[in-house]
């Protein structure tokens, strides 16, 4: 598993703040004189778009828990009957 793949990474919105504060850390210190600092800023938020939604590949439900039922059926529905 790849650190992008991780399970945190899953919900669309965890991945969309993480390049969002990376831009508004860039931001910052852009307008505060420290360019070499924005750039690095600005290069992990390049490099969490390019994991987060160019590699990303999103797990199917089957794959991420099989053990687990699906949503709205019970444990006891999941299982097969003989």
């Amino acid at each position: 598993m790849k650190d992008y793949e991780h399970p945190f990474f899953r919900p669309l919105w965890r991945r969309v703040a993480v390049v969002a504060v990376c831009v508004i850390w860039a931001g910052i210190e852009l307008a505060s004189g420290t360019p070499f600092w924005g750039i690095i800023a600005l290069g992990f938020a390049a490099y969490a778009v390019w994991q987060f939604f160019y590699l990303y590949k999103p797990v199917e439900e089957s794959k991420a828990a099989p053990d687990r039922p699906k949503t709205g059926e019970a444990k006891a529905d999941a299982e097969p009957k003989e």
